[in-house]
């Protein structure tokens, strides 16, 4: 089965969606199996001809007799995810960057997009996106499908929080910045980006360590440049996060990659 991950060639386009992969049905049967780490983009596929069995911390795809779409939408990665493909199958997912979603849909908080990506057209475009054999073509089509969907909202204060989330200010000063209590601070990150401040905060501060170690794998180094307490504090999130020792992680998975599993 092969995958392969693009970023948006528009840019408008490239300041939301942080790019979006094909996977290509073959003549191949061999299952595949692999760990997806938590993030905080917001998550669309479209499966073709499939059917879905899910659980927490496990999605399992395969091949249906009848022709079909599945869509899937997630806000909210905050666990080892291990995806099963029985078979290979068509499919293309988009990885909307936190807050970039909301451009695209009428939706104005996480909980009514599952229902506004079902009664959009979407499902209508990705199937004669999977049934175009032109890569070229297909992603022609999915980019020009987002921009017709494209509509700049006003989300002054939940982007100036993101900008403080990412900035490592601490939810106490994020709260006094912006002028509002640290209970709002939660429910304006609960509302956009679904998850708590503390969890948001925790997975960033794991992805920025996958983005360092590009430059350095000494374990002291790359705590205290990404604000954890000590080398402990990075190793115990490093495993609640991935299940595995950061060394092993590093070891076993190429952090240069997209899209980053770890194949097992």
């Amino acid at each position: 089965m092969k995958v392969t991950f693009y970023q948006p060639t528009h840019p408008v386009l490239k300041e939301y969606i942080e790019g979006y992969y094909f996977v290509e049905k073959d003549d191949s049967h061999q299952p595949i199996r692999y760990l997806t780490f938590p993030d905080n983009y917001f998550i669309v596929s479209a499966c073709q001809d499939v059917s879905i069995a899910q659980s927490k911390g496990r999605v399992e795809i395969m091949r249906s007799p009848s022709e079909n779409m599945v869509i899937d939408f997630v806000s909210r990665c905050s666990v080892p995810t291990e995806i099963f493909y029985q078979q290979s199958v068509n499919e293309v997912t988009v990885y909307f960057k936190p807050l970039g979603i909301y451009h695209f849909f009428d939706a104005d908080k996480n909980q009514d997009l599952q229902q506004e990506i079902h009664i959009a057209d979407f499902k209508d475009i990705m199937n004669g996106i999977l049934k175009e054999s032109d890569r070229k073509t297909q992603i022609e089509i999915l980019e020009n499908y987002w921009l017709s969907k494209f509509r700049k909202k006003d989300m002054i204060l939940a982007y100036a929080i993101l900008d403080d989330f990412e900035n490592e200010l601490s939810i106490e000063e994020i709260a006094v910045k912006n002028k509002i209590t640290r209970q709002y601070v939660n429910k304006i990150s609960q509302r956009y980006l679904a998850k708590p401040a503390s969890e948001f905060k925790k997975i960033q501060r794991f992805r920025n360590v996958l983005i360092s170690n590009k430059k350095t794998r000494n374990l002291t180094e790359l705590s205290y440049e990404n604000l954890f307490y000590d080398q402990s504090h990075l190793i115990k999130d490093f495993k609640e996060l991935t299940r595995i020792s950061p060394g092993k992680f590093f070891d076993h998975v190429d952090t240069e990659k997209n899209n980053i599993w770890l194949f097992i």
